[in-house]
């Protein structure tokens, strides 16, 4: 039989009605020469008679494990693959029709082992969720550090929306960190080995963020975490911009106290603040074009910020007991 060109591999946990968004885009998709394997990763509530649903759509595999992490669920679904290359992407995504269309292409045109592409937000996602995929891509905030068109640095792949080839599974063994900055961990070594890894701006999906701020908080805060957990393991790979979330959180509380020591300072203080949420604020509208999407940025941002800042911080002082 001949064997996939694509191994598409979705670890799942207790979402079964995002397995069954990202699978209906995957039944669209123009490039044919795919398989899907679905692991699901311990749940509680399983999405095994959705994948059933889309069985005569898709060739497509379902695995139950218990409950290891993301890391270990990709390595899972690497070792059952078939085909040339392993895609990876997060349960919350939906794929347009042209992505394994656009990765052939540029693989062909610049032999990647490894490559990653940005995330977007389809007009579909509720206004929040649409304020979140801005502020996680956008240059204003912490876009910049996770990479994308305008990216700091070199290139990491995000689990969300990577590929690697077979040859680069074999050679590393796929994910070492089971959470937290896997996917960092894993671009890393991939480099380290010598492997061709870029970006594909035109591979992009649209990803679902959560559908609350307190969720989302939670999400970024865990971000943080795991780029200080990659500091310990590369020192060199953590670099000044991820402080900057840091540092903006604490320069927002200290922007509180300024007043009982110098107004004049406060005064340049807020303005800067001020300057820069109107910043985010109107490269949201522009990218959005919706006012809504814009005003919720702001909050959005905020608990990003904040939330990568306060995980990294916490981290960087239990790193140091």
């Amino acid at each position: 039989m001949h064997e996939p060109e694509f191994s598409v591999v979705i670890p799942v946990y207790n979402r079964p009605q995002e397995v069954k968004e990202i699978l209906e885009s995957l039944a669209t998709q123009t490039f044919r020469n795919f398989e899907v394997i679905v692991i699901e990763d311990g749940s509680a509530i399983r999405c095994e008679q959705v994948v059933d649903e889309y069985r005569d759509k898709l060739k497509i595999e379902y695995y139950y494990k218990p409950n290891t992490g993301p890391g270990p669920s990709r390595n899972f679904g690497f070792a059952h693959a078939k085909g040339r290359y392993f895609v990876v992407f997060d349960s919350d995504c939906i794929l347009p029709p042209e992505y394994l269309h656009v990765v052939k292409q540029s693989i062909l045109e610049n032999n990647w082992d490894a490559w990653g592409g940005p995330d977007k937000a389809h007009n579909n996602f509720t206004l929040k969720q649409r304020a979140m995929a801005y502020t996680m891509s956008s240059f204003f905030t912490t876009g910049g550090i996770r990479g994308g068109k305008k990216h700091i640095g070199w290139f990491q792949p995000r689990s969300f929306n990577m590929g690697i080839s077979r040859n680069v599974f074999e050679a590393t063994g796929g994910f070492k960190f089971d959470r937290y900055a896997e996917d960092i961990e894993f671009s890393i070594r991939m480099k380290q080995s010598g492997f061709k890894v870029g970006l594909i701006p035109d591979a992009f999906v649209y990803h679902k963020r959560r559908i609350s701020f307190r969720q989302f908080y939670r999400q970024v805060y865990n971000f943080g975490k795991g780029r200080a957990i990659i500091g310990e393991v590369y020192p060199k790979e953590v670099k000044i911009t991820h402080w900057f979330p840091t540092l903006f959180m604490i320069g927002t509380a200290a922007l509180l106290l300024i007043p009982f020591f110098s107004h004049a300072l406060f005064a340049i203080g807020a303005g800067a603040f001020i300057l820069y949420l109107t910043a985010i604020f109107v490269d949201a509208l522009v990218v959005n074009k919706n006012l809504m999407v814009a005003m919720l940025s702001i909050p959005a941002s905020f608990c990003q910020l904040f939330g990568y800042g306060l995980g990294f911080l916490s981290q960087k002082l239990r790193s140091k007991q």
